[in-house]
């Protein structure tokens, strides 16, 4: 947020100016330790709460930002300059104005005597509790710069990994998008210029080419309600998703599609796998990682699950128990924990598991376009079939009889 302030200097001199601040508070702390009495210190003026929102939705930090930040600070703490400063000199080269302002608020905290990990759980939309969870255990260990370098490695793998995903879906949503928009206009303009040529010829029309005909005129006249229903069918999937039981509905779709269900089971499981040994690795309690590891796995399908293993962990079960009852978890997996959990070496086990489900989602997102691709040309050929055959056919057959 921006606030307007009236100051005094060490000079007794006055002035006035705009600065950036998560609050009011934090805004009187940067102006007293830029030596200036604070006179007067507002908001500007507030914008509504929807356009607030889409504000901080589009200012936010996104993975590859948090992923630059960590792996310059884990950098500067290496090079042994204070983590003060290291925070100070990141604010000033980042970007982007929303996590400027949570780089300067983290530099304050810390400079007034706070912990990292207390200072970073102060912005749980930024920062994960994995994230503070691994900090504060570098800092009860004295290891902090192992710690930030656990954390940088482990969004750095997670950022790859969504990436090599983004990669793979976007062939096939760039085909569906471009096949939808191009029979949108075939519907609307081509397609009610060649039935006009069949209606203004008398002759018997099959019912199949009178569907055609029927629905490019509709297509020709409401074009619009076409549009206005498709925006408002996607805006309602969308605030479905949102809620909590279209996100349950939606994260089971997800591991039961075919192909791409694969991909989202074994991304789950390399999330799970990977950030339950760093937290383990670190030395965070089994059932406190575990309830970690819940609220980051990214579905609630694989969170219950977790949340249900963490539970019985409590009363004395095992990991290898709950996750053997799960048809969502591979029997590999639940074998490999039972094997880590009687050794004693679980964070390692977990290591070999996540390394391996990696590479399998590497290679699915290989080979994704030549799976996907003739599903594609499947469906694209059966819809220019449909046209070929209700449209043209007819007409060919009519000029014969002429």
């Amino acid at each position: 947020m921006k606030f307007h302030f009236k100051a005094k200097t060490e000079q007794g001199a006055i002035k006035h100016g705009v600065i950036e601040a998560l609050d009011r508070q934090m805004a009187i702390q940067l102006l007293q330790k830029n030596k200036m009495i604070p006179l007067v210190v507002e908001e500007e003026a507030k914008r509504s709460r929807f356009v607030e929102d889409f504000r901080r939705m589009i200012e936010s930090p996104d993975a590859k930002t948090l992923m630059l930040f960590f792996r310059e600070l884990a950098a500067l703490v290496t090079a042994k300059v204070p983590v003060v400063p290291a925070l100070k000199t990141i604010g000033e080269q980042t970007d982007n104005a929303y996590m400027r302002m949570v780089i300067n608020d983290l530099a304050a905290d810390i400079e007034d005597g706070m912990t990292v990990s207390e200072a970073l759980s102060k912005h749980p939309e930024v920062f994960t509790p994995l994230m503070v969870s691994m900090i504060r255990s570098g800092e009860v260990s004295g290891n902090l710069q192992g710690a930030i370098e656990y954390v940088t490695k482990n969004i750095e793998n997670s950022y790859e990994l969504n990436q090599k995903v983004k990669g793979a879906l976007m062939y096939p949503i760039f085909v569906i998008s471009v096949a939808l928009i191009i029979g949108f206009i075939t519907m609307t303009f081509i397609l009610p210029r060649l039935t006009q040529v069949i209606e203004d010829i008398v002759a018997d029309i099959p019912w199949y080419t009178q569907v055609m005909i029927s629905i490019g005129d509709f297509m020709q006249t409401y074009w619009w309600v076409v549009i206005i229903f498709f925006i408002a069918l996607i805006f309602s999937v969308f605030y479905y998703v949102r809620t909590d039981d279209g996100r349950r509905e939606w994260d089971r779709m997800k591991i039961k599609l075919p192909i791409v269900g694969t991909l989202f089971r074994y991304i789950y499981i390399t999330r799970f796998s990977e950030n339950l040994a760093v937290l383990l690795s670190g030395g965070i309690p089994i059932v406190r990682s575990l309830i970690i590891v819940a609220d980051v796995v990214g579905n609630s399908v694989y969170r219950k699950i977790i949340l249900t293993a963490a539970k019985d962990v409590k009363g004395g079960g095992d990991i290898y128990t709950t996750f053997s009852k799960s048809d969502d978890i591979p029997p590999i997996v639940s074998r490999m924990i039972k094997v880590g959990e009687e050794t004693g070496k679980l964070d390692e086990i977990l290591d070999r598991v996540a390394d391996f489900y990696r590479k399998e989602v590497e290679q699915i997102t290989r080979n994704m376009s030549s799976l996907i691709e003739p599903i594609l040309i499947v469906i694209l050929g059966i819809g220019v079939g449909l046209l070929v055959f209700s449209v043209l056919m007819p007409i060919y057959n009519i000029a014969d009889q002429l």
